[in-house]
């Protein structure tokens, strides 16, 4: 049955008959994490569309109509979490990231457009040698190894040293459909996880790596809530990306190519790495807001 009777919100708000609309709660919601949110707006209208079970595009349509028990109870919930500080991602449980929405909470990072920026220069390489069998390392959400796998034809193997992760990566992984058979989850330590088998076959390696140096700061609602096994990386944030190149070539086919994201002031280290490693050549690619990003190192000429 709708409910609306809520003992702390004022009159006005409400109908005659203590029910209200899901209209009122979008403006409720807004000014209540002003105080806590750069973009307030987005936020309330994102938890709105969570509680009331709403696609983006059907949010119009439906804010004059009347909440429920179980939207009310999930409205407050979901504002609390956010007014305590949690990322608006783990408050609502999903994410978009180019065609998934992705399952995310705080046992995996969240998906940022910076990665979107890494997947495309994935697929290029994925076209331009006809890559066959690939991998992500350092899976989490599962956000590269599956648009990988939606987006093209290939064979996709997706590790993480986390079991935590990798369980959101499988529920993320039942929710691609057919897609879904072409992605193997595996759990271990960089190329630890994979079967020994692949040595020398993978056409593509990419990874998303912890990259954060142990005493670097970050931003609070990065260092609380997002999970340090994906963050941190040594003194410099290089360790996890130099045991990468420095293995990669072992499993990549002769045409391979190798793709890393990475913090701006480290592309120009790694590229050089990944040249001493044997590969020949590695270019630095920038993120959509100008920054280095991304490091592409090729077997081939």
């Amino acid at each position: 049955m709708p409910s609306g009777n809520r003992s702390l919100r004022p009159v006005t708000e409400t109908n005659p008959d203590g029910t209200i609309a899901w209209r009122s709660l979008l403006s409720e919601a807004a000014d209540s994490l002003a105080s806590v949110s750069d973009n307030a707006e987005l936020d309330a209208r994102r938890i709105v569309e969570a509680a009331g079970g709403f696609e983006p595009s059907e949010l119009l349509l439906h804010l004059d109509d009347l909440v429920t028990t179980r939207g009310m109870a999930a409205f407050d919930r979901m504002v609390q979490q956010r007014r305590d500080g949690q990322p608006l991602q783990y408050v609502v449980g999903s994410w978009g990231f180019r065609q998934l929405d992705l399952m995310v909470d705080k046992r995996v990072l969240i998906p940022r457009p910076e990665t979107e920026v890494v997947v495309g220069l994935a697929l290029d390489e994925i076209d331009a040698i006809g890559a066959k069998q690939v991998a992500d390392l350092g899976t989490g959400s599962g956000a590269i190894a599956l648009s990988m796998a939606v987006e093209r034809d290939v064979a996709v193997w997706a590790s993480d040293i986390s079991s935590d992760a990798l369980a959101v990566a499988r529920a993320n992984l039942a929710a691609i459909g057919r897609a879904a058979t072409r992605v193997s989850v595996v759990e271990g330590s960089w190329f630890e996880a994979l079967p020994t088998e692949l040595r020398g076959t993978l056409d593509l390696i990419v990874s998303n790596p912890p990259y954060v140096g142990d005493d670097e700061a970050l931003p609070t609602v990065v260092a609380d809530w997002e999970p340090g096994l994906a963050l941190f990386s040594g003194p410099e944030g290089m360790d996890s990306l130099t045991v990468i190149i420095h293995d990669a070539l072992q499993w990549l086919t002769p045409t391979g190519s190798l793709v890393l994201e990475m913090a701006p002031k480290q592309t120009a280290v790694a590229a050089e790495l990944c040249v001493q490693a044997g590969f020949v050549s590695a270019e630095v690619y920038p993120d959509n807001s100008g920054r280095d990003r991304a490091v592409v190192a090729r077997r081939r000429s």
